[in-house]
C-alpha cells in the first residue's frame, strides 16, 4: 500500500476555516470532526436534548440555488437540534433570483448568521460566497460534493466497526472502495480527492468520455485505478458505490448518458464480484432501475439510508468544528 503524503496546512482566510473541499481539512483536522460526529450521534441516542444549547444564540444560512432534500434538511434539523437558528434560502423569494451579485450576498450574510451552508453549481460563485467573513461549507458544487463523502467516510467506518483504536477492525485505509457510474460527476471527484486525503484505494469506473480532470487524478494518481469495465473494479471491493448517471442540470444529454452507462447498473451480479462483506453506498436520489436495481438498494448489504442519516451527524460535527465550538463537546467519561 503506498504511504501517505505529508498533509499540508491548508490555507486560511483570516480567522476563519471554510470547507469548500475536502484538501480544506488536514486529515488529523478530518479525523477530529470524524470523532465528533460520532459522539454527537451517540450521545443523541442517549440524551437528545444534551446540545441543544450548543449553537444557542446563533444562526446559520442555508442558501440553495439546486433543489435538494437531504442536504436542506439535515442541516436545517442539525442546526436546531444544537439550538441555533437556520435561515433557508433559496433563488425564489430571494434577491439571489435577481441577479445580486454573490459576494454582496456574502456579505450581508455574514452579517446576521455566524456560517453559511451554499449548495449552487458554478465553483466560482462558491469561491464568491467564501468571501464572507464567516465560515462556509460547500453544501454541493459541480465540481464536488466534500460533505457527502465526509459522511460516507464516517458511514463506511461505522459498518466496519472501525473506531480508530488499537486491535480493532480495519481502518479505512486498508480498504478497497470502487466507485461505478459517471466517473466526471462531483461525487467521483470528491471520492478521488478523498482517496489520498485518508489513503485508501479507489478503483474508480467509468466510460473513457466521464473521467475526472486529469490533474486531479494525477494528484491521487497513488491510490487511483481507473477502469473502463465495471466487473473488472469491483472485483474484491469492500465498498461499492454509485450515483446517478445524468445529474442535476443534465438532463439535455440524458439519452446519450443512458446509452454510454448501459450496462453499468449496480445489481447483484455485479456486486457478487466484491468482497463477502462489501456494503452498498449511493447519495441519492436513487434512480432505481438505471445505475443501482431496486434488490441491492433494498438488500441487506446495503447502507444507502444510514448513509442518508448520517448526513446529519458529519453536518453537526463540522459546524461544531468549523465555529471553534469543539472544546465544549467533552468526551464522555
Amino acid at each position: 500500500m503506498s504511504s501517505l503524503p505529508a498533509s499540508p496546512a491548508p490555507p486560511r482566510r483570516g480567522t476563519k476555516r471554510d470547507f469548500l473541499s475536502l484538501s480544506d481539512l488536514t486529515l488529523t483536522e478530518a479525523r477530529e470532526v470524524l470523532a465528533l460526529a460520532r459522539q454527537l450521534k451517540d450521545e443523541r441516542l442517549v440524551n437528545p436534548a444534551r446540545r441543544t444549547a450548543l449553537l444557542a444564540g446563533r444562526s446559520i444560512a442555508i442558501v440553495l440555488e439546486k433543489a435538494s432534500t437531504r442536504t436542506r434538511v439535515s442541516f436545517e434539523v442539525g442546526v436546531a437540534q444544537l439550538g441555533g437558528y437556520p435561515v433557508v434560502l433559496g433563488l425564489e423569494g430571494s434577491q439571489l433570483g435577481r441577479g445580486e451579485p454573490i459576494r454582496d450576498t456574502a456579505r450581508v450574510l455574514a452579517r446576521y448568521c455566524d456560517a453559511i451552508a451554499y449548495r449552487t453549481s458554478s465553483p466560482g460563485r462558491l469561491e464568491q460566497m467564501a468571501t464572507a467573513s464567516v465560515p462556509v461549507i460547500n453544501a454541493l458544487s459541480d465540481d464536488g460534493h466534500p460533505v457527502q463523502v465526509l459522511c460516507d467516510i464516517f458511514t463506511i467506518e461505522e459498518a466496519f466497526g472501525i473506531r480508530r483504536k488499537a486491535g480493532e477492525a480495519r481502518t479505512v485505509d486498508a480498504l478497497k472502495i470502487a466507485f461505478v457510474g459517471d466517473g466526471s460527476s462531483n461525487m467521483a471527484r470528491s471520492w478521488v480527492e478523498a482517496a489520498r486525503i485518508f489513503g485508501f484505494q479507489l478503483a474508480l469506473a467509468s466510460p473513457a468520455a466521464y473521467l475526472p480532470p486529469p490533474a486531479e487524478l494525477d494528484l491521487s494518481r497513488a491510490f487511483v485505478t481507473v477502469h473502463h469495465d465495471p466487473q473488472e473494479a469491483v472485483v474484491g471491493a469492500d465498498v461499492v458505490n454509485t450515483d446517478v448517471w445524468t445529474s442535476m442540470g443534465q438532463e439535455a444529454e440524458n439519452a446519450l448518458r443512458q446509452e454510454a452507462f448501459s450496462g453499468w447498473t449496480l445489481d447483484g451480479d455485479l456486486l457478487s464480484r466484491a468482497s463477502a462483506s462489501a456494503i452498498v453506498l449511493h447519495c441519492l436520489p436513487a434512480h432505481r432501475g438505471e445505475e443501482i436495481d431496486d434488490a441491492t438498494i433494498e438488500g441487506e448489504r446495503s447502507r444507502v439510508f444510514d448513509q442518508a442519516e448520517n448526513r446529519l451527524h458529519v453536518q453537526k460535527a463540522l459546524l461544531v468544528w468549523l465555529l471553534g465550538l469543539a472544546d465544549q463537546v467533552r468526551t464522555p467519561d
